[in-house]
């Protein structure tokens, strides 16, 4: 896997909180400009700050709430028109890093296999946190925009009706922001695909 194919490396050297904000600009120099201002802003810890594809610039951070909304408070103010997205979850799922990181594992057949698609990296993550606590399920993956021409999407796991469940409640999310591409509830998904999750 090449770096455009791949998320970006979310620091291990950083303690996440509970809460994460996240700012996605469609100008890698306005990005860099933006992440640099936030860092004076607020008492906040960068999880990654990169460009990803195609041409945008993606920060995800962490840190108190009130900091966290002073950033992306300031960080809107100075990205303008480049603002694509944007997100501040208070209580992030835990499942939601470890899909970043697209460390899920697949244990043989699975009863069912749900997708959601986005249009930008912020819809997905608070997609994926929605559905993950909509229903008991597992994330596989959380890919965001790298070697997806921008887009977005998860992948989850667990019992049909759950799944069902899960992924209504995450494309609902992205639906009311108008930035839902797609969404799939697969049960019984054949072996062979299950291979290549």
């Amino acid at each position: 896997m090449n770096r455009n194919d791949r998320n970006p490396e979310l620091r291990s050297d950083v303690v996440l909180q509970p809460a994460i904000g996240l700012l996605e600009l469609c100008s890698v120099a306005r990005g860099i400009e933006v992440a640099d201002a936030i860092l004076w802003e607020s008492e906040i810890e960068m999880l990654f700050s990169e460009p990803v594809q195609p041409g945008k610039y993606v920060m995800l951070f962490t840190g108190s709430v009130a900091d966290l909304e002073s950033a992306l408070a300031r960080g809107a103010e100075l990205a303008g028109c480049d603002l694509v997205d944007r997100l501040l979850i208070q209580q992030v799922h835990p499942q939601v890093t470890v899909g970043m990181k697209r460390a899920g594992k697949i244990n043989g057949l699975i009863d069912a296999l749900g997708v959601v698609e986005t249009t930008t990296v912020a819809s997905a993550v608070l997609a994926a946190d929605v559905a993950l606590k909509t229903a008991t399920v597992d994330l596989l993956e959380l890919r965001i925009a790298n070697g997806l021409g921008g887009k977005s999407f998860f992948t989850l796991t667990g019992e049909v009706s759950d799944v069902r469940a899960a992924v209504a409640a995450g494309a609902e999310l992205a639906q009311e922001r108008g930035l839902l591409a797609r969404e799939v509830v697969i049960p019984r998904p054949h072996p062979d695909l299950v291979r290549h999750l």
